[in-house]
């Protein structure tokens, strides 16, 4: 007789096998505190270097100005060098070019910045769509700036024609009534480049305002304000011809040392100016309609 089949006895779970230990990650080594400081250091200046290259009107101070300083002085020492040797001729020779240079140019001068930085204070006060939602048109408010610009530069200029008469016996009204066609082109000078900077700024934004302040500053040594342009290098005479404001300071030194009205010159500086005009309204009318096109309005407000 068969004896019954014992129950087999349960089988004891195995034990749980251990999980294997991963290999420990290689990863960087820590910095020292030292080295952590200069990685964060030369980061910062990274960045400010990317900043700088994809906006190359940045360059205007790292490199124009030295540029601008090096031609202006150098081509006035090299003038007043070469009129020491006409004899007691050359201080009076010399203080024409300085003085009349000086109460002339300002009026360029200040007509540029009065009516960029106009434009600029819209920007700055975030009020540029609320001239946008305006009726009023773009000729309306340019003309508007325009005549504060033209009251500002007077009251200037006025100050510093009476200090160089007070100070240095220089009268500015001895260029007669040639002083008359020498200041409309002047304003008229300054009022372009304006125009032209105000349409940078619109198209590049706030980062091109370097040149409200910049750009006259390299038409400055090319336009023989305070020498004759036979003191520039030989290679930058030719681009001195060509600019408008070269014949109008000519023609104001003429008549500021007693000459007859330089015809040909005034009919230079004319011709040019209402060219330089011409391109500056261009120049602006397709950058504002780049501006409206890409709503690039919503940089200022």
């Amino acid at each position: 007789m068969t004896s019954p089949t014992s129950p087999s006895r349960p089988t004891s779970p195995s034990p749980p096998t251990a999980p294997a230990t991963p290999a420990p990650h290689e990863g960087p080594a820590l910095r020292t505190p030292a080295a952590a400081s200069a990685h964060r250091v030369l980061a910062v200046a990274r960045r400010h270097w990317l900043v700088l290259k994809r906006s190359p009107h940045r360059f205007f101070d790292v490199l124009v100005w030295p540029l601008v300083d090096t031609l202006l002085y150098g081509s006035i020492g090299l003038f007043a060098a070469e009129a020491a040797g006409d004899g007691p001729s050359a201080t009076t020779t010399v203080a024409v070019y300085l003085l009349s240079g000086t109460v002339l140019w300002h009026l360029v001068h200040q007509t540029q910045i009065s009516l960029a930085t106009g434009f600029l204070e819209e920007t700055w006060s975030r009020n540029v769509l609320g001239l946008l939602a305006t009726p009023m048109r773009d000729w309306e408010y340019l003309a508007g700036v325009g005549v504060f610009a033209l009251g500002r530069t007077a009251v200037s200029t006025v100050a510093v024609a009476a200090l160089a008469f007070a100070a240095y016996a220089f009268d500015v009204t001895r260029l007669g009534l040639g002083l008359i066609p020498v200041a409309a082109l002047l304003l008229a000078s300054g009022w372009a480049v304006a125009l032209l900077v105000v349409g940078l700024v619109l198209r590049y934004g706030s980062g091109a305002e370097a040149l409200v302040w910049g750009a006259l500053s390299v038409v400055m040594p090319l336009s023989g304000v305070f020498y004759p342009i036979t003191t520039l290098p030989a290679v930058l005479q030719p681009v001195a011809q060509i600019l408008p404001t070269t014949h109008v300071f000519a023609v104001g030194r003429t008549l500021a040392s007693g000459g007859e009205v330089p015809w040909g010159e005034l009919a230079l500086a004319t011709g040019g100016t209402g060219v330089l005009i011409l391109l500056s309204l261009l120049a602006l009318r397709r950058m504002l309609r780049t501006f409206r096109k890409r709503g690039l309005v919503t940089r200022y407000s």
